[in-house]
């Protein structure tokens, strides 16, 4: 062959289109959360990653597609968790996290990213980790170096000095410098523009007190409505969405008036401040089943007594929130603050939030089509709809009868590849 020829024959496979690559999956029934309906014996398309097509079982495949037929099983979207930390172990809390050098988080992020996936979601909002962790774990899953969920880092989690985004457990004597604190509108503002160039997006801070700082009031407002208001439009500006961690009414009420996207924990909302939210349609994202673990494992874990103590103190007022909150209409999502309990064990979350007053079906569509409307992410996630991301999850039997189902996942496809359950490759 002469040597023009063979650049011509090379030139022409190169602009030859590849063979898409098309995977359809069957099952006994799928869940249609945004028409909130059970939809018997479907067939789903997903061509290069997306959905193309969903149909009945018996319609005419494309030549060449691979097969997953999963008979007993309903199929789900890929399941959306808000409020994670994937870079945190509950089993080295308090001053026993120091037992570990810096980078060792980054390894827990490494293996609890797969764990995540594996229990069913796959796409996670990181709201906190150190040393910009969450993004180094993200560049290694998109590069395809680890399997794990899609991630939307926020990077540091902002906050006030001795506020519970610092480090308020050393004494004066021991310098332990917090990366994200910043008083003031102007020193907040260039803090927001620093985590976002480091990788962060969407920003998260603490506006009032939490439950595992050890020096602070659990409630007590943190930043002023001068402050909060700069760092939202200040994101908003850069095109970030806003989560803040919110236990009091006080810091609830302002942040929603400076127009965050997401209040986190909202363990003590009063009427007024769930009126606010579903009049500003702020969206509620409450890890109602945090206390039971905490409360059971935290002192073997090593949970200061103070923090304890406000758990205690809370628990219980955070799930009546949740259930006024829910039915008063105001738009909840589904957020666990995986980390504060095993990364993995995150759909125990779905039975709390059935016992304080959801339907079965109402705290799927949570982790599911409102998770992906609060991310602005409607077109990719969030359900099984052609032209969306071809993230499906699989159980065994019907979660509308018995929620708990979703905590043994037999099926996991993320963007189309199959991480668990008849097809895995990885």
């Amino acid at each position: 062959m002469s040597r023009p020829l063979a650049v011509l024959i090379t030139g022409l496979a190169m602009l030859s289109p590849a063979a898409a690559d098309t995977v359809v999956v069957t099952a006994d029934r799928m869940l249609d959360v945004l028409a909130s309906r059970v939809v018997e014996r479907p067939q789903i398309t997903v061509t290069d990653g997306r959905i193309t097509a969903i149909g009945a079982q018996g319609e005419a495949v494309s030549p060449g597609a691979r097969r997953v037929d999963l008979p007993g099983v309903t199929l789900l979207p890929g399941l959306i968790d808000m409020h994670v930390h994937l870079t945190s172990d509950p089993r080295f809390s308090g001053y026993r996290r120091l037992e570990r050098t810096d980078n060792f988080w980054t390894v827990v992020g490494v293996a609890n990213a797969r764990k995540t996936l594996e229990a069913g979601f796959t796409t996670v909002r990181n709201v906190g980790s150190a040393n910009y962790d969450d993004v180094a774990i993200k560049q290694g899953i998109e590069d395809g170096y680890v399997p794990g969920p899609r991630i939307v880092p926020a990077t540091y989690a902002i906050g006030a000095t001795g506020g519970h985004c610092d480090r308020t457990q050393f004494p004066p004597s021991i310098t332990a410098p917090s990366p994200a604190v910043a008083d003031g509108p102007e020193a907040i503002r260039a803090m927001v523009r620093r985590l976002r160039k480091y990788g962060a997006e969407v920003i998260k801070f603490c506006g009032t007190g939490g439950v595992l700082s050890k020096t602070d009031s659990v409630g007590g407002q943190q930043y002023t409505l001068a402050e909060m208001s700069a760092l939202v439009e200040e994101a908003h500006l850069l095109g970030l969405k806003v989560a803040v961690h919110a236990h009091g009414a006080a810091g609830i009420k302002d942040a929603i008036r400076a127009g965050v996207d997401t209040v986190e924990h909202a363990s003590l909302a009063d009427d007024e401040a769930i009126a606010l939210a579903r009049q500003r349609g702020t969206y509620f994202s409450m890890d109602i089943y945090d206390d039971d673990y905490i409360l059971a494992e935290g002192e073997k874990n090593g949970v200061f007594k103070e923090s304890l103590d406000k758990e205690r103190q809370i628990g219980r007022r955070q799930r009546e929130t949740f259930k006024a909150a829910t039915a008063a209409g105001v738009k909840m999502v589904f957020g666990t603050d995986a980390g504060v309990y095993p990364n993995g064990d995150n759909a125990k979350q779905f039975a709390t939030m059935v016992a304080w007053g959801m339907t079965p079906m109402q705290a799927i569509r949570a982790a599911t089509v409102t998770a992906a409307e609060a991310l602005g992410r409607s077109s990719d996630v969030g359900a099984i709809a052609v032209g969306r991301l071809g993230d499906l999850v699989g159980i065994a039997g019907d979660p509308l009868t018995d929620v708990t189902r979703l905590q043994s996942m037999a099926f996991v496809m993320k963007g189309g590849v199959v991480f668990k359950g008849q097809g895995a490759t990885r």
